[in-house]
C-alpha cells in the first residue's frame, strides 16, 4: 500500500509558466523623448539659448500629450509607464522650468528668486503626487489645479517671448518682478482645487462638423506666423480660465469640487463641496 501522504506524479498539475514581465517600447519611447525634451531645454539654457530651451519643453509637451494616447491606442498600458510618466514629466514640466527661469529672470532677486524656482518645483512635486492619488476620483472632464504641461508653457513661453523682443531681466529690473510673480501664480495654481478642463472627453473617432477642420487649420496657420506670442497668449487665457470657470460655478449656485463620491462615475453629479 502507497503512503496517504504520497502523490502519484500523474496526478500533480503542472504549474503554468511564468511570464517575464517586461517593458512596452513605443508609449515608453514617447516619454523618454519628452524626457530628453527637458534635458535638452536645460542644457540650452546653460548656453544662454533660451529660445531653444522654450522649444524644448514644447516639444515635451507635445510628445508627453502623446504617450498616453498612444498606450490606450495599443493597449499597452501599464504601472511602468504610469511612473515613468510622472518622473518624465517632473523633470521637464517641474525642475526645468524652474532651473530656467531662474537662469533668465530671477538670479538679480538673490534669495526671492531662488525661493520662487524653488515653490514653483515643490508644487509641480506635489500637483503631480496628487494627481497620481486622486486618479480614481476625480472628475476626468477637469483637471484639479493647473497642469504641470501647462504651467511649464505658462513660464517657457513668457521667457521665449521676451527673448524674441530682445528684452532680459539684467537690463530691465522690472522683468524680474514679473518672472516672480509668474512663476508664484503657475506654482501655486497647480495646487489649488480650481478646475481647468481637460479635454479628455474630445474623441478623435467621432466625426465633426467640415468647419471644425477648418479652424484648426487656422490655428495650426496662426500659430506658425508667430509662435512665441501666439503659445503664451493661448497659455495665459488657458491659465486663468480655470478661476473663471470657479467663479462663475459659485455664482450658479453649483458644486466646484471635482472629487467624485462615486469611482465608478466621476462625471455624476454626486460631487461633494
Amino acid at each position: 500500500m502507497s503512503s496517504p501522504d504520497l502523490i502519484e506524479p500523474e496526478e500533480m498539475e503542472e504549474a503554468p509558466p511564468r511570464r517575464r514581465k517586461g517593458i512596452y517600447i513605443l508609449p515608453n519611447l514617447f516619454t523618454l523623448a519628452a524626457l530628453f525634451g527637458g534635458f535638452y531645454a536645460v542644457v540650452m539654457a546653460m548656453n544662454g539659448r533660451f529660445d531653444q530651451a522654450a522649444i524644448g519643453v514644447f516639444w515635451a509637451m507635445v510628445l508627453d500629450s502623446l504617450d498616453g494616447r498612444v498606450a490606450r491606442l495599443t493597449n499597452t498600458q501599464s504601472a511602468f509607464g504610469e511612473q515613468m510618466d510622472s518622473l518624465s514629466d517632473m523633470v521637464s514640466f517641474g525642475a526645468a522650468p524652474a532651473l530656467i527661469m531662474y537662469a533668465w529672470g530671477l538670479t538679480g532677486l538673490k534669495n526671492l528668486g531662488w525661493i520662487a524656482a524653488f515653490v514653483y518645483c515643490a508644487c509641480a512635486a506635489l500637483r503631480l503626487a496628487r494627481f497620481n492619488t486622486n486618479l480614481k476620483v476625480v472628475d476626468k472632464r477637469y483637471f484639479q489645479g493647473l497642469p504641470s504641461p501647462a504651467a511649464a508653457a505658462l513660464v517657457m513661453g513668457f521667457i521665449w517671448m521676451m527673448h524674441d523682443y530682445e528684452l532680459t531681466a539684467a537690463s530691465h529690473g522690472w522683468l524680474a518682478w514679473v518672472s516672480f510673480a509668474l512663476m508664484i501664480y503657475a506654482g501655486l495654481t497647480m495646487v489649488t482645487n480650481v478646475p481647468f478642463y481637460s479635454f479628455k472627453d474630445v474623441s478623435f473617432k467621432r466625426s465633426v462638423p467640415f468647419v471644425v477642420i477648418v479652424a484648426i487649420a487656422l490655428g495650426i496657420a496662426l500659430v506658425n506666423v508667430d509662435p512665441p506670442r501666439v503659445l503664451f497668449g493661448v497659455f495665459c487665457i488657458y491659465g486663468f480660465s480655470g478661476y473663471a470657470v470657479f467663479f462663475w460655478r459659485r455664482l450658479k449656485g453649483r458644486r466646484v469640487s471635482l472629487i467624485a463620491t462615486s469611482k465608478d462615475e466621476p462625471e455624476e453629479e454626486g460631487l461633494h463641496r
